[in-house]
């Protein structure tokens, strides 16, 4: 059996006419495995409630998406109950990646979605819900090259353009785009870690490590900015297009995000904003 492509992949090979997109018929749901949240920036501060708990501004600055009550102070407790700005809107979940500036300038995201996928894994009907309360860190925001970066930039309808780690020219009618991949191998005790990262593991080889044996969901941050052209005068918050990062604290209600892992990636489902198929 063909292996599956990643999103990156199928972008590249459409634009190369080597793939037909597969329609399913008239009435079947599409086979895969995937529910979404699609979130507007929020608002911006300078403040990391996982990185640099209870330190107001001393943080490079993010931009933060869902949760509108997130700040360096926040915490499970503060975040329930409180409200997102997220499609579907039981997703009161907080996300956040560094600003992106063009010399000194803001530039928020037009399109922020983010995926929860089956993939990564050889059994999705193993995979369970992500605990109520974890947060998971991805990337290196202290990256000084390609060798320790997870950054994917490339070019939104334009996949003749080569996808790099760090920042790449989009032709004009374009947008830049960047995607970061979260572990999604969990050690089945912490919410949390030390260094934020620990509690958490890549699958190898299509299965998860016996120290992080639990499969959750895999989050990926599709991010679209209002960019294209030259490069010059971009950079992150915390530096070259290298150092994306991202951060997810996990307020979804604890029987939304059951349903979903029940209804769309055990049994390989495409689901809408509101959880359902077909």
């Amino acid at each position: 059996m063909r292996k599956p492509l990643t999103h990156l992949a199928t972008i590249l090979a459409l634009a190369a006419g080597v793939l037909s997109i597969p329609v399913a018929a008239q009435g079947e749901p599409v086979r895969v495995a995937e529910f979404l949240a699609e979130c507007p920036v929020s608002h911006r501060l300078s403040d990391d409630p996982i990185v640099l708990p209870n330190l107001a501004g001393a943080s490079h600055s993010h931009d933060f998406f869902g949760n509108r009550s997130t700040n360096a102070r926040s915490t499970l407790q503060t975040l329930e109950g409180q409200t997102g700005n997220c499609n579907p809107a039981a997703d009161i979940s907080s996300y956040w990646v560094p600003t992106l500036y063009r010399d000194n300038t803001a530039i928020a995201p037009t399109g922020v979605t983010f995926y929860y996928l089956g993939e990564g894994v050889n059994n999705p009907a193993a995979i369970q819900p992500a605990p109520y309360g974890l947060k998971i860190v991805a990337g290196n925001a202290k990256a000084t090259g390609d060798n320790d970066s997870i950054a994917r930039w490339s070019c939104l309808h334009a996949g003749h353009v080569n996808p790099s780690k760090n920042f790449v020219e989009c032709p004009s009618g374009t947008m830049l785009e960047t995607y970061l991949d979260f572990p999604q191998c969990w050690d089945g005790r912490n919410l949390d870690s030390a260094d934020h990262k620990s509690h958490m593991s890549y699958p190898v080889a299509g299965g998860c490590p016996s120290s992080h044996p639990v499969p959750v969901p895999k989050l990926r941050m599709v991010l679209r900015y209002p960019v294209n052209g030259s490069t010059a005068g971009l950079r992150l918050a915390s530096g070259t297009g290298q150092t994306m990062h991202g951060d997810f604290f996990n307020v979804w209600p604890r029987a939304e995000m059951e349903r979903r892992v029940r209804n769309c990636i055990n049994v390989v489902m495409k689901c809408d904003h509101a959880g359902n198929h077909g």
